[in-house]
């Protein structure tokens, strides 16, 4: 019997949620710095919806590292995935061409099919050790880095009031002042303000002359459920590529009951919206 990947993911993000419904920490937030899952072989990092079903596994799991293989990949570096352990879905798309009648026919069609390998993170095996932790880059000094890529972006960002929104009829992304930011749990006061502003950002790439992103048609009245979650994972994603660590908004629990609703309707929501928060980190970074 062929595995069902939308179900399955969507599956462990259901349950992650549903652990502590009261808690707004979601697995995007726990990852910290340079917590985009990697690749063990070839340190290439994850992308969309791989990011985030890797994160799920990781909290769900209690794995401490981001760093993730097949076993024929950590065979390969001199490491042994341990007996019993569960591998974990990594899915990918082929491009096949499809012809309407013959070979000779001109008229082809290109579809996208999905498929999946199996992957084991590097808390499941044995004989590798983490690169030196010490050789990272402190998130903090990466701020001016951060600042130039939103500079570079062009948007129009104005920082006044008690809010955090993005105004689609100005095209402008409205900040609370920073001094309105504080350290909490899961971030410092500087880390918690880039990432509410990621947050605006990634709506503000929705625009027609950008990622022109239009959830309507298929989401209906759960489009606006859809792109605050679209929001969340490009900030979270975006974060972890910064070095940020990804803190929960304020109003981020309100939510929830609205993406389990959306997500429990229709399998294939969550890659959906997590292609859509890789294209628009794409766009921003």
């Amino acid at each position: 019997m062929s595995r069902d990947i939308y179900a399955e993911v969507t599956g462990k993000l259901v349950a992650a949620i549903e652990a502590d419904p009261g808690d707004p920490v979601m697995p995007w937030h726990r990852g910290g710095a340079n917590a985009i899952p990697r690749n063990a072989l070839t340190a290439q990092e994850y992308q969309g919806v791989n990011i985030l079903n890797l994160w799920v596994v990781g909290q769900l799991s209690g794995f401490t590292s981001n760093v993730w293989g097949t076993y024929k990949q950590w065979k390969a570096i001199g490491a042994q995935v341990r007996k019993g352990e569960k591998s974990t879905p990594v899915v990918f798309y082929k491009q096949v061409v499809k012809r309407a009648e013959s070979d000779e026919d001109e008229d082809a069609e290109t579809i996208r099919i999905l498929k999946y390998s199996t992957a084991f993170n590097a808390d499941q095996v044995d004989g590798w050790q983490p690169p030196d932790a010490a050789a990272s880059t402190p998130p903090l000094e990466r701020l001016e880095a951060v600042d130039t890529i939103i500079a570079g972006t062009g948007a129009r960002i104005i920082e006044c009031g008690a809010s955090a929104y993005y105004r689609p009829a100005s095209d402008t992304i409205h900040m609370p002042d920073p001094n309105r930011f504080f350290d909490t749990e899961s971030g410092t006061r500087t880390e918690n303000f880039y990432a509410v502003l990621l947050h605006e950002l990634t709506h503000w790439t929705g625009h027609p002359t950008r990622c022109d992103r239009d959830l309507r048609n298929r989401f209906g009245s759960e489009a606006y459920a859809m792109e605050e979650l679209i929001a969340e994972l490009g900030a979270a994603f975006c974060c972890a590529r910064l070095g940020l660590s990804p803190s929960p908004r304020e109003d981020h629990a309100r939510y929830l009951a609205n993406w389990l609703k959306v997500l429990k309707a229709d399998n294939k929501a969550v890659f959906t919206a997590a292609a859509k928060a890789q294209a628009a980190v794409d766009y921003i970074l």
